[in-house]
């Protein structure tokens, strides 16, 4: 009794956290009517015919503000380049910057943006990924965000599109696993690192501030580089902050299991700095999140504690009070013990491709082939 007990008292401020996190985190604000055209949008991109033209449409929907939209072409074997090649010709906004050689020390996406940064013109860069669309007037939404708090580094927690069965069902343990520890509207008063993070899909920087602490190289060994950069940014006594931003873009980052399989698993054990820290957010998952659920038939037949129906209740109130914030479908919650048990599996997974050399794979590049 006393363990179930100690998991519920646990629950119990997990879900705090989630409530105030669902009642007070900041949204996107209005729009600046005077803004002019202050903003570079710089999309990198790998192999993505399928988005780019989709994302570029929406970027150059973007009223007065958008001075231009570069596109880096990160050695691509598909249609990307020709796509985006078509796009200069209709638009004089958009450019393409040519590739070069990945440097040694450098993951792929930190050099693409560093790349795009130096290219850019504008005050304002505003780095989206190739399946982030923005909404109407969002990149004059999000510089005015900025303005407002007096920031130089702004990156808003995009909206999820999710349309298969298997995206409805993990997709939503992103918000689920940020948002159960990360205390969001204390992020908005508080300086300290611990208290920066960032969602690569979307990310607004003052560009002079951008170059001033290092950018992207301050992090250019990194696959979670997203936090990284607003961590470090915190670190050099810059203003970050990460709002609610799913009014203003969206994305659907993956389409199937496996793509979902592979995309978390590339930096889940790569997110942490410590591999005691890695162990211990598993321990924390399995026990917290999968184990009531885990129990309940054993609850039923009275073989263990009742009191472990209320830890199973409250994690399912708190996706509930997600999907109410996020519109996650209903039905998903009730394959939470599921969804749960996979995101298990894929960090263990993530840790043994690290720890037994192989690494892990991400658009024909390979990296953290050995972590000692």
């Amino acid at each position: 009794m006393i363990f179930s007990l100690l998991i519920l008292s646990i629950v119990i401020v997990l879900l705090l956290t989630v409530a105030l996190n669902m009642l007070f985190w900041a949204k996107i604000g209005a729009a600046d009517a005077t803004l002019q055209q202050t903003v570079s949008v710089l999309i990198p991109a790998r192999d993505e015919e399928a988005n780019i033209a989709a994302c570029l449409d929406a970027a150059l929907n973007q009223p007065h503000c958008v001075a231009e939209v570069l596109v880096y072409d990160d050695h691509s074997v598909d249609g990307t380049r020709q796509l985006v090649l078509n796009y200069t010709k209709r638009d004089s906004r958009v450019r393409l910057v040519e590739p070069v050689a990945l440097p040694a020390g450098w993951c792929g996406k930190p050099f693409a943006c560093f790349q795009l940064a130096k290219a850019a013109t504008s005050d304002w860069l505003l780095f989206i990924d190739a399946d982030a669309r923005l909404t109407e007037n969002a990149a004059a939404r999000i510089v005015a965000e900025a303005r407002r708090r007096q920031l130089t580094f702004l990156s808003c927690w995009t909206g999820l599109e999710m349309l298969s069965f298997w995206e409805k069902v993990l997709m939503p343990m992103l918000n689920f696993v940020v948002l159960t520890i990360f205390p969001a509207p204390l992020s908005v008063k508080r300086t300290d690192e611990v208290f920066g993070i960032a969602h690569g899909a979307c990310i607004l920087t003052y560009r002079s501030t951008y170059f001033k602490i290092g950018g992207h190289e301050t992090v250019k060994d990194q696959l979670f580089e997203d936090v990284r950069l607003a961590q470090m940014w915190r670190a050099k006594g810059e203003r970050g902050l990460c709002l609610d931003g799913q009014e203003v873009v969206r994305t659907r980052m993956y389409q199937s299991f496996a793509e979902i399989w592979r995309g978390f698993q590339k930096n889940f054990f790569p997110a942490f700095r410590r591999e005691s820290s890695f162990w211990l957010f598993l321990l924390f998952h399995t026990t917290i999140f999968l184990l009531p659920f885990f129990l309940l038939p054993f609850v039923l037949a009275g073989m263990v504690s009742k009191w472990f129906l209320f830890p199973a209740a409250g994690v399912l109130l708190m996706r509930l009070l997600l999907a109410w914030r996020f519109g996650q479908p209903l039905w998903s919650i009730v394959l939470h013990p599921l969804a749960e048990a996979i995101l298990i599996a894929r960090g263990i997974a993530s840790w043994w491709q690290c720890k037994s050399g192989a690494g892990v794979e991400w658009k024909g590049r390979s990296y953290r082939k050995s972590i000692n």
